[in-house]
């Protein structure tokens, strides 16, 4: 079951409801698990602090008004306008600090300019487990949640800053992340399904993270031959000049191979290896009653791994979400599937126009605009986002 909807919360301390604008969906299957998707993002303008208390109240009064608490979270993305001036702002409130004592949610934060005016817009995840508190541990930066055979991992605000590149930080990073999964028991090729690269100066940086990735992968196993990962490379900055990479990840552990499968949709989108990058274009996960699809960055691009209508926003777009179309279709979905969308634009002044189209298009899901170039500079615009079906498969593991 999806519901999706908008709303605007009252402020108990005025007669006028606080300047932010909330979007959520929510799923629920047959098991009686929900997820829950927020955006929540400032509509009037105010210093960066005075717009991370509206976020934060808003965001405690809509889950309340949900019937839940915030132990329910599993996972916040704070985007952010100019996160090395706001990381102390951020490290002011427990719910938007990655490192304060007792922290029971992974929390990532990244540079990506969200749409004027908000200088933060928050994307939230929540899990409600009829009858069951949340079995959640946080070290590291790593929130894991045991859910009967499985362990699911977020992982946040993985940098390597004390190397020089973007190619040395890169294989430093997966240095420390594949430690960590070492620990968990767990490997990059069978136990990790997401995974999001924001790259400092993305058109200058973006070719040595690549290059240290296709090291890396070659190494663990993951080829064009076996499968990659469903992942996002995006401008993204982070609280210090030096990094110039930065890692998000989400792992399962226990994760059986027969619950994974990987769409290509090669009538409209090449193969990512065709020009040099290794990523899988979506992945669907299968458990007993719901199907979660990762939907990687996707842009204009054609089944020759060709960019199409450049310089032309609005084709791109049509073009953009013509291909998640075709990677949700493998996966017996739809676009009225999609619980949350991150749009990415290179020129923020295609802002205007493409917010009222996916607007119009999706009246009630989820989304949110920033400025992050692609990895291509003939790319206007990206989008990811995650969609959730139905499934019925008792042989598999519960979510």
């Amino acid at each position: 079951m999806i519901l999706k909807n908008n709303l605007s919360e009252p402020n108990p301390d005025s007669h006028r409801p606080l300047p932010v604008a909330i979007q959520f969906s929510r799923f629920r299957g047959k098991d009686g698990v929900e997820e829950i998707q927020w955006m929540i993002r400032p509509t009037e303008y105010a210093h960066f602090d005075i717009q991370l208390k509206w976020v934060r109240e808003a965001y405690e009064q809509a889950v309340q008004s949900m019937g839940l608490e915030m132990d329910s979270a599993v996972w916040r993305r704070f985007l952010c306008s100019d996160l090395i001036n706001q990381e102390a702002a951020l490290r002011g409130q427990s719910f938007s600090d990655p490192d304060v004592p007792n922290q029971n949610c992974a929390i990532s934060w990244v540079r990506q300019v969200p749409a004027p005016p908000s200088k933060v817009t928050l994307w939230a995840s929540h899990l409600r487990i009829p009858g069951e508190k949340l079995s959640k541990s946080y070290n590291n930066r790593t929130l894991s949640l045991k859910r009967k055979d499985l362990t699911h991992h977020w992982s946040t605000g993985i940098t390597s800053p004390e190397s020089v590149d973007s190619h040395a930080q890169t294989q430093g990073i997966f240095k420390k992340y594949g430690d960590f999964l070492k620990s968990e028991q767990m490997t990059l090729a069978d136990h990790v399904v997401r995974t999001w690269f924001f790259v400092q100066n993305v058109d200058n940086n973006y070719a040595g993270m690549v290059d240290a990735r296709n090291e890396v992968f070659e190494a663990e196993g993951l080829s064009a031959d076996t499968h990659y990962i469903a992942s996002t490379g995006i401008e993204g900055g982070y609280t210090d000049a030096p990094t110039n990479t930065l890692l998000d990840a989400y792992a399962i552990g226990g994760l059986k191979p027969e619950q994974i499968r990987y769409l290509h949709a090669l009538k409209h989108l090449s193969p990512t290896h065709v020009y040099g990058v290794a990523f899988e274009r979506a992945t669907a996960i299968d458990y007993r009653d719901r199907t979660q699809i990762f939907i990687s960055g996707t842009a204009s691009i054609d089944d020759q791994g060709v960019t199409l209508h450049r310089g032309d926003i609005h084709r791109q777009l049509e073009r953009t979400l013509e291909n998640i179309e075709a990677l949700l279709l493998e996966a017996d979905a739809t676009l009225d599937d999609m619980q949350v969308f991150i749009v990415y634009l290179r020129d923020p002044a295609d802002e205007v126009v493409v917010r009222p189209e996916i607007a119009r298009r999706f009246p009630e899901l989820p989304f949110e605009i920033v400025t992050a170039p692609v990895c291509r500079p003939g790319w206007l615009i990206e989008i990811e986002g995650l969609a959730v079906i139905e499934n019925d498969a008792q042989e598999l593991p519960p979510f």
